[in-house]
Parts: structure tokens; C-alpha cells; sequence
């Protein structure tokens, strides 16, 4: 098995051993790194090596990338002996994650003065407005009277997100993370640092999953690749769905 990360930081989480799938290798971007990890995979087992794209749901493109590479490492005699399975997570599955892990730590019952804010590590313009869509939904099934967005990073900041919930009159302010990452990079004053959202049972659990389905699908004759190529499609400025170049003569 071969986990790709992007700018969530999936290639660097916690996993509990999946022995049956086994060692895990990581690669924290799809291209020559995801590629390497390949390699080594298939030298190290003759069964089939499972890629899985370690997003939460707001970086599509480390999907097509990971597509891509796989569509040029799988010409010849490597076909048939990688599959690339659907993403970790997806935004809807995000929103319900964090709303778990909201829970968990705050009781708008008890706490009507607290405000949650969620982190995550600054990417670009689309993946972050995302995280703004996806706060909206957390906030609006978990009664709370606020939950803002802050990006380590890049903007607004940690201590800027702190500060705005302050100012819209929160006297407690939870710092929960979005990502696979920290809710800070360093210590904030006057902040309750949340747990991150998934514990690394639940994320091998996740893992066991994703691949149990691959390998069904490639039972089945689909590697999965050609659906992974235009996960980004529409997505921001993504343009045109992915068409292999036809290097042809008329």
C-alpha cells in the first residue's frame, strides 16, 4: 500500500499497521515521489499495490496527479498491478468528521461564549474557500454560535482567526483542525487546542476500507486510474477534463 499526501499532510499521519495490506509506504506528492514509492512497492510483493490519495476532501488535484502519474507508470508491464482507490475522505465526510470532533470538545449547552475555529494549512485560493463552505455546514447542524476559518500559514492567521472570534464576543475560542495537521504550529495564548479529528484507528480503519473496495473494482477489471484523472474537473480554474495527447498522424 502506498499513501500519497498533499497539502493536508496525509503522506505524514498516524497509521495503525494494516499487516494483511503489507508495509506501508508514503510519498508526500503524486509525480517522481509517488512514482519511487511505487517502484519500491512492486519490488517488495507480487500482489497488487494499492495507491490511496490521502485527502480529506478539499484537494482534488492531488487526486488527478496521482491519476496521472499512475496512467504513464502503468504502460506495460506494471498494468494490472496498480490501483489508485477513491480518495480518503471527501467534503461531505470532512463536514461530518468535524462536526464529531466539535462535539467532542464543545457542549453549546454549557459553553454559549465559545467559538470553534478551524485550521488548516494555507493552499490555494479554491481549496481554501472550501474550508469557508464547509465551516458554514459544521455551524449550522451543531448550534453554535460561531465557528470561524484561519489557515497556518496564510490568511487569516491563527492569531487573526483568534482574534476575530473574540471580537464577535466569544470568551473561549476552540482551535480544531481540518486537516491531517496540528490545529497550530506553535502555542496561541488563551486558546483550547482541539484533538485532531481522526485518531489513527479510525484512519486505518478508513485505509481497510478504501482498499478493500479497490481490490474489488480491480476484480473487476478497473484499476480505478481513469476514473481519478478529472477529480479536479470544474474545480476552480481546472479547465477542460483530462484527455490523454493524441501523438497521431492524419
Amino acid at each position: 500500500m502506498v499513501i500519497v499526501g498533499g497539502h493536508e499532510g496525509g503522506a505524514e499521519v498516524a497509521v495503525e499497521p494494516l499487516v494483511e495490506q503489507g508495509p506501508l509506504l508514503r510519498a508526500s506528492s503524486a509525480g517522481r515521489l509517488l512514482e519511487n514509492a511505487v517502484h519500491q512497492a512492486l519490488d517488495g510483493t507480487d500482489l497488487p499495490v494499492c495507491v490511496v490519495p490521502m485527502t480529506l476532501g478539499r484537494d482534488p488535484q492531488l487526486v488527478a496527479d496521482a491519476a496521472r502519474t499512475l496512467t504513464w507508470l502503468t504502460r506495460g508491464p506494471m498494468a494490472g498491478r496498480v490501483m489508485l482507490a477513491e480518495p480518503f475522505g471527501n467534503a461531505t465526510l470532512l463536514t461530518g468528521w468535524l462536526r464529531v470532533a466539535v462535539a467532542r470538545v464543545v457542549d453549546p449547552f454549557d459553553a454559549p461564549d465559545m467559538a470553534v475555529l478551524l485550521t488548516a494549512k494555507a493552499a490555494n485560493t479554491f481549496d481554501d474557500a472550501e474550508l469557508f463552505r464547509i465551516a458554514h455546514l459544521v455551524k449550522s447542524r451543531g448550534d453554535l454560535p460561531w465557528v470561524e476559518v484561519a489557515f497556518r500559514g496564510g490568511e487569516p492567521d491563527v492569531a487573526e482567526g483568534v482574534e476575530r472570534c473574540r471580537q464577535l464576543g466569544a470568551r473561549e475560542v476552540v482551535v480544531v483542525p481540518a486537516d491531517f495537521g496540528p490545529a497550530v504550529d506553535a502555542p496561541v495564548q488563551g486558546i483550547v487546542d482541539g484533538w485532531p479529528i481522526l485518531t489513527p484507528p479510525e484512519i486505518s480503519g478508513m485505509l481497510a476500507t478504501r482498499i478493500a473496495t479497490a481490490l474489488l473494482r480491480l476484480s473487476r477489471g478497473d484499476d480505478g486510474i481513469a476514473a481519478g484523472l478529472d477529480a479536479d474537473h470544474q474545480h476552480g480554474h481546472g479547465g477542460t477534463p483530462w484527455r490523454e495527447a493524441d501523438y497521431g498522424t492524419d
